[in-house]
């Protein structure tokens, strides 16, 4: 008996892949069935299949499909003293923050959080002067494509770039994690919520709670009584009280209850901030 008959039933998973485009697609749509329909024989798993749906996608979406909106991003203004600007910085937690100057359409550069360490061991930052600390800002038209971008960020190094619009002005702004969630899926970080708890308190008072936590969960750690006759999980009561798949630093009111959205992608919401509004 030859090798290749010894080993009939136990092929490679490459094997299989390759047995299963033995009809060549003609098209995107045909390869996403062939990869599914692959999936489906255990050729591939749930993740490989999502990731390499993420990076199709990646390719026909654009930077404004998941920027920050102006209105949204976190900014420092070169006026601004380390005692002024410091608690912002330690609430949003990022580690790149657009530094402007009269307005929020003159960004100047960007500051890295870790630039600022060097201020713990200052006795006096009244001499602090930001402008010696930043990088050049990369600005990027709403028009570019994720998968031109991601390219760009890789060759450049640049993790953060603002996003112009076609009056030469901010509309936001977009991290080489925006478009790698989009392929990946959600990124999770230090302060994101332990995988065996889904509800974490804050220092500030406020909570984490990710996404797919139950509502009955939820229900008997706020003592409150939403409904789990619609949606099973807080993701899908908190989508339907924005009426759209929201975005990140999306916020919403809902019953004693102000949530913003910290972590989403085109699919679900992954984590959310909760603080519980005074009566």
């Amino acid at each position: 008996m030859s090798e290749d008959r010894s080993t009939n039933g136990h092929k490679s998973w490459l094997d299989k892949l390759v047995q299963a485009f033995v009809h060549e697609p003609k098209n995107r749509q045909e390869l996403l069935e062939l990869l599914r329909e692959a999936h489906a024989n255990e050729v591939l798993d749930i993740e490989a299949l999502s990731i390499i749906e993420g990076a199709l996608q990646v390719s026909d979406m654009q930077v404004r499909d998941i920027m920050i909106p102006r209105s949204q991003m976190t900014t420092i203004k070169a006026s601004q003293t380390p005692r002024e600007f410091l608690p912002d910085v330690i609430e949003a937690a990022h580690s790149r923050f657009p530094v402007i100057g009269d307005s929020i359409d003159d960004v100047l550069g960007i500051l890295l959080a870790k630039d600022l360490l060097p201020l713990m061991l200052q006795d006096n930052t009244e001499r602090f002067n930001i402008k010696e600390l930043l990088r050049p800002a990369t600005c990027v038209p709403e028009s570019k494509r994720l998968n031109v971008l991601l390219k760009e960020f890789r060759s450049t190094r640049n993790h953060m770039a603002i996003v112009i619009d076609e009056y030469g002005g901010v509309s936001g702004l977009v991290t080489i994690e925006d478009v790698l969630e989009q392929i990946v899926g959600d990124i999770e970080d230090e302060h994101d919520v332990d995988e065996d708890s889904q509800i974490k308190p804050l220092p500030s008072g406020d909570f984490l709670v990710k996404g797919l936590t139950p509502i009955e969960e939820f229900n008997e750690h706020f003592d409150t009584d939403f409904s789990d006759e619609e949606f099973d999980t807080v993701g899908g009561l908190v989508m339907n009280a924005f009426g759209h798949m929201p975005k990140r630093n999306e916020v919403v009111e809902l019953e004693g209850f102000m949530i913003r959205v910290l972590n989403a992608d085109s699919r679900r919401v992954h984590l959310l901030r909760v603080t519980v509004l005074p009566a």
